[in-house]
């Protein structure tokens, strides 16, 4: 029996979103007597999110099916500062043109998630700080809300701590962050009644920041809501992979690749993910996660295909499910496998293995690509190959007009000549 009243908490205890709660028996009587507005902040520094950020948008996705009114709101104003936290170093600044392509390009991931249609308050609401940053009076700023924040109080949070311990440089740029962020929350509010702030955890310490200076500024009272930090169960950070990042956006990240690094999910991390990241109901994600030993690959594959439903469409996703079942069970060679072009003129004169394998992606570099061909992970055509200096060339393009080329089981490339 959850400890909630409300709808929208009482599913993210019970699928494992909840990390750290402001006055949790507040916000759980606000939540089940009112439609709430509650928001997430995400700084544009890629034209795509990745899988990093699932969880806080899979958030937004439960709050606005619970009946509350999701913001997503676009940095375009903190994003020409960029934020700190627990970074080793000083984010590259952007142009303002750079921060408004990115916006554009992440707009169409959100779609995906949230109904921005849905009635006037209903509706899910994208919005961007530079409506209020890029305007300020510097000195009036000062004047008005600096005078609410503590220097001393701000060297104790973690994310600055961390920097300075290190003895790493932070800007007074990098400083002001946390401001500008606390001052979102109170314009959120004054501008779209927004009572609630939800992110990573790591994002405890200027959510909370927001709160105070929503006190001293006269706001109504505030609520914080983190979510914790998700690794897989082997430690590596989610939104990583051995690749690069896992992006959200097709462009950046071909669908069957998405789905394949859900496929590949550590055993231990199924039942976990199955409930953060797809909308199965419980006793769905309850009976897929007690399956064991070869049935627990068929658990992946769902999960794979759910959570490729949600973000590219259902027809997507089963047609990635189908390329994964024609490629690994009967050997096919499938259209729809990810691809490179290489030109004709450079295969005829032939192109290294190390060199094809870094092209392809499936290596970062000649050495990485050596030390997967000499632990006999290579293939050409599903033929090993052990030749670290062989070349290839015209000879094995097949009857399809490609090579395949394969680094272990479950990655595969098509070389297309053109």
């Amino acid at each position: 029996m959850s400890k909630f009243k409300s709808d929208f908490l009482h599913i993210l205890s019970e699928r494992g979103f909840i990390h750290q709660m402001s006055d949790e028996t507040g916000l759980d009587d606000l939540l089940s007597k009112e439609s709430v507005t509650a928001y997430i902040g995400y700084d544009p520094t890629a034209s795509s999110l990745h899988v990093g950020h699932l969880m806080q948008i899979m958030m937004l996705n439960w709050f606005q099916e619970t009946g509350h009114q999701p913001i997503s709101l676009m940095g375009g104003g903190t994003g020409m500062v960029g934020d700190p936290s627990f970074k080793e170093e000083a984010r590259k600044l952007m142009t303002i043109d750079m921060i408004e392509d990115n916006i554009a390009s992440i707009k169409a991931c959100f779609a995906n998630y949230l109904d921005y249609d849905k009635g006037p308050k209903g509706g899910a609401l994208m919005i961007n700080n530079a409506e209020w940053l890029r305007g300020l009076n510097y000195l009036e700023f000062l004047r008005d809300v600096g005078r609410h924040f503590s220097v001393n109080r701000m060297l104790s949070f973690d994310s600055v701590k961390t920097r300075l311990d290190r003895e790493q440089s932070l800007s007074f740029l990098e400083f002001n962050y946390m401001i500008l962020q606390a001052y979102d929350y109170v314009e959120l509010n004054k501008r779209y009644g927004c009572r609630l702030q939800m992110g990573g955890s790591d994002q405890w310490g200027n959510i909370i920041n927001g709160i105070d200076l929503g006190h001293r500024m006269d706001t109504p009272q505030l609520y914080a809501l983190t979510a914790p930090l998700l690794t897989t169960s082997s430690g590596a950070k989610m939104g990583k992979s051995a690749s690069g990042a896992v992006w959200l956006n097709a462009d950046l990240l071909p669908i069957y690749d998405f789905w394949q690094y859900w496929r590949n999910t550590e055993d231990a991390d199924v039942s976990r993910f199955l409930k953060l990241f797809t909308k199965l109901p419980m006793d769905e994600v309850a009976r897929l996660a007690a399956l064991g030993g070869a049935e627990l690959n068929e658990a992946k594959k769902v999960l794979a295909t759910e959570v490729t439903a949600i973000l590219h469409g259902r027809a997507a996703a089963e047609e990635a499910a189908e390329t994964a079942r024609k490629t690994f069970e009967e050997g096919a060679l499938s259209e729809n496998l990810p691809s490179i072009e290489v030109a004709t003129a450079e295969l005829e004169s032939g192109i290294g293995l190390l060199a094809l394998i870094v092209k392809a992606g499936l290596a970062a570099s000649n050495g990485e690509a050596r030390r997967h061909v000499q632990g006999g992970a290579v293939k050409i055509n599903d033929q090993s190959v052990s030749d670290e200096r062989l070349n290839i060339g015209t000879a094995e393009v097949t009857g399809d007009g490609v090579i395949k080329l394969s680094l272990g089981k479950k990655k595969h490339i098509l070389v297309r000549p053109v």
